[in-house]
């Protein structure tokens, strides 16, 4: 068994005006780093464009509709302050999905003991009926319902540890009582969602909030005594990894310290967690990390881990 890289040149191709922060460099970088020797036992795939209907386990017709619509000839479109469209957006957010689609199929299929889709867009702010937040399709709970509903599966466990809350991973699985979403994000920040009292229609979410300036150590404890006797608790068939690095010291966009070690921590006891209950088998995707050094060093942290422990 190994670990599995999913990615695709088309997902360089959406673009976002001048000094945006989730921008093709950012996928660059994590590519780039992954091109060291001692990733050179990943098994490499590239993402296939997810088909239409896979996105229909998230958003209605009418939100793709809508979306199509937007997307421009030329240049950008803004669908909001934060979230823009070119050109190669679409594309870009299906093969994004595509990728982490993939990846489920070989994790679940024994092609691969774990996954990691390097993939853009990110997906974990999108909503059932609204893109943003740099977001167009919400990926990873597209994921969830796809090993649910096409593999199968009795429960999938969906963490997030971006930053950000993930508030479309959240919308999209809250009536899903075969599903968990559990998100560790700094609070207060933006969405300014993922209270502690938000828990699911199933009691089937779990938000760990943490104050700005919290640290590797405040992580860990929190993971020690909410996250992970949840999931272990939860017992999932299968992990799902909104893996969003910018909760690193170094980012711009929030106030976190954690840094690649904390990282690792984290990777390890998710995949303790995978171990334990899924025959390990786990499938992380690319969410936020917006200071390129600190994404690409965290991101090789992370599947550094994933290719250790799939050996």
């Amino acid at each position: 068994m190994t670990t599995a890289l999913l990615t695709h040149p088309d997902c360089l191709a959406h673009r976002t005006p001048p000094g945006h922060p989730e921008r093709p460099e950012r996928l660059q970088a994590v590519t780039e780093a992954l091109t060291a020797e001692r990733f050179a036992l990943l098994l490499r795939e590239e993402a296939p464009l997810a088909d239409a209907a896979a996105v229909l386990r998230a958003h209605p017709q009418i939100y793709m509709d809508i979306l199509r619509a937007e997307i421009p000839a030329e240049g950008t479109v803004a669908l909001d302050a934060d979230t823009h469209v070119s050109p190669g957006s679409l594309d870009a957010a299906f093969r994004a999905l595509g990728g982490a689609l993939r990846a489920v199929d070989m994790v679940l299929g024994g092609q691969a003991q774990n996954a990691f889709a390097a993939v853009r867009p990110p997906g974990h702010h999108a909503e059932h009926n609204r893109a943003m937040g740099f977001c167009l399709f919400s990926t990873v709970a597209i994921a969830a319902k796809y090993a649910l509903d096409h593999h199968g599966l009795s429960r999938v466990a969906v963490m997030d540890f971006d930053v950000h809350h993930g508030n479309g991973t959240q919308d999209v699985l809250w009536e899903e009582p075969r599903a968990l979403f559990v998100s560790s994000h700094q609070m207060p920040l933006w969405p300014f969602t993922g209270a502690p009292e938000e828990k699911g229609a199933h009691d089937n979410v779990l938000n760990v909030p943490l104050p700005p300036h919290s640290d590797g150590a405040r992580v860990r404890a929190e993971f020690e005594s909410k996250v992970l006797p949840r999931l272990d608790a939860f017992a999932p068939d299968l992990l799902l990894v909104s893996a969003g690095f910018d909760a690193h010291t170094a980012d711009p966009l929030a106030q976190l310290h954690l840094r690649e070690a904390d990282f690792v921590w984290i990777t390890e006891r998710l995949c303790d967690i995978a171990d334990a209950h899924c025959g390990g088998r786990m499938v992380s995707t690319l969410e936020g990390g917006y200071d390129l050094d600190a994404l690409a060093a965290s991101a090789a942290a992370h599947v550094g881990v994933l290719m250790e422990r799939g050996a």
